[in-house]
């Protein structure tokens, strides 16, 4: 798993590619501190090639979010493949998230 974090537009994009599965959550979790540190921006969690996630990798998910909404900032998950769909529509992920395909 590869998370690639910038600064944009006066936001964050966090670009994951592979498997965030439990051990690469438990590495994530040490590398999302710019994102928790600029919650109050919007942040974007692309995950375009982000090929599956775990229970882990969707608590990592709720972690930003939560961030996000103490400290009045916006998360956007982009570009979710047809798997990871499912498994947030399961876990009703699609009423807790700002979810779109570009």
């Amino acid at each position: 798993m590869i998370i690639d974090i910038k600064e944009r537009d006066g936001g964050m994009t966090a670009i994951f590619n592979g498997r965030l599965d439990t051990p690469a959550a438990v590495k994530a979790q040490q590398e999302i501190g710019p994102l928790l540190e600029n919650a109050d921006k919007e942040i974007i969690l692309d995950c375009t090639d982000l090929e599956y996630i775990s229970s882990s990798g969707l608590r990592l998910f709720l972690t930003v979010r939560k961030e996000a909404s103490v400290k009045g900032g916006k998360v956007i998950i982009q570009n979710i493949n047809d798997e990871i769909r499912k498994v947030f529509m399961m876990t009703g992920f699609f009423n807790l998230f700002d979810i779109r395909n570009d």
